[in-house]
């Protein structure tokens, strides 16, 4: 497993401890925020708990077909009974408490911090960070063996899915002898990876295909070892697409031979960008997403950037290339 192989006591004993939590994690959730708080979820419910999750932006379609995802409480305004019938706040895969875009509302709450971010600022009453982590979803599976919970399929397979997307279907480096032992783990307790394989890679809604094509033709290379691309609004309307079908994109240009850096620049609206930085080996990207207020792991980061996109874009090369040394 990861350098630390437990779940801490004091998280433990405080969990045990309240009656019911809101869960929230980043903005814009990807798979291994959305599995690890519908897996949470259930694994608070099997010790008596109760449990709501709160997302500010909406998930992206692929996780729909997930167990409880039609559930969860979207947008800015609190869940019913908030914040008085609740104990406490969960606060997954956040460096910093204001990555949820909800921190005004959860300082009315104690704070229970769980993520595997470097940089993470220890925000929370009670902090669990595992920087080895393969997935927040794993350091989840460790703490329902911490709680005595035996897992049923739809929590087994929400926390699979967190480790397939972290990993990038266990392709990157994060994946490490603890993500295959969790994998083998959460297969054995009734996750189907043919079916979180199928609703990952053979489940696009058209938007998101149509988006691609849109995205495709924005593509550069430089100098054969970093590229860059951009999704702009005029694009998101050409594709009759949402910022739910942007999951994934970057992996394209990721995936071309000799790239060893890659910057996707998503048009937020008519000033703000967000960069997503991907990078192989010992590129480090988070570097530069830190320099500019954001944060993530070594090959995977990203930031807000104000435009306009014909000034932001060189600039994110240059930073790119100089972290190619």
């Amino acid at each position: 497993m990861s350098a630390n192989t437990k779940a801490p006591e004091n998280l433990l004993k405080k969990l045990r401890s309240g009656h019911r939590y809101v869960i929230t994690s980043h903005i814009n959730p990807d798979g291994d925020a959305v599995g690890s708080s519908l897996g949470l979820v259930r694994i608070l419910r099997a010790i008596g708990k109760g449990a709501v999750i709160w997302s500010r932006d909406e998930p992206p379609k692929l996780y729909r077909a997930l167990a409880g995802s039609d559930r969860m409480h979207l947008g800015s305004e609190p869940p019913a009974g908030f914040p008085d019938s609740f104990d406490g706040a969960i606060v997954l895969e956040c460096p910093t408490l204001d990555r949820c875009g909800l921190e005004e509302h959860l300082s009315d709450l104690p704070v229970i911090n769980i993520d595997h971010h470097l940089g993470n600022e220890h925000y929370g009453e009670v902090n669990w960070v595992d920087t080895a982590a393969p997935s927040l979803g794993e350091m989840i599976y460790r703490l329902s063996q911490g709680l005595m919970v035996s897992l049923d399929q739809e929590t087994a397979t929400a926390l699979y899915l967190t480790l397939v997307t972290d990993t990038g279907g266990f392709r990157f480096a994060n994946s490490t002898p603890a993500a295959f032992a969790a994998a083998s783990a959460l297969v054995t307790e009734g996750a189907s990876p043919e079916q979180v394989a199928q609703w990952l890679y053979e489940s696009q809604p058209e938007s998101a295909v149509r988006l691609l094509g849109e995205m495709l033709q924005s593509l550069e290379i430089h100098d054969g070892r970093v590229a860059t691309a951009v999704v702009t609004l005029e694009m998101f309307d050409n594709a009759g697409a949402s910022p739910s079908d942007t999951e994934g994109l970057i992996d394209h240009p990721r995936s071309i031979a000799g790239v060893d850096a890659v910057a996707l620049i998503r048009q937020v609206d008519e000033k703000r960008f967000k960069v997503s930085l991907r990078s192989r080996g010992d590129i480090d990207v988070e570097k530069v997403a830190r320099q500019h207020g954001g944060g993530g792991h070594r090959n995977a980061a990203g930031y807000m950037a104000d435009g306009p996109i014909e000034d932001l874009r060189p600039k994110v090369l240059s930073e790119l290339q100089a972290a190619l040394g």
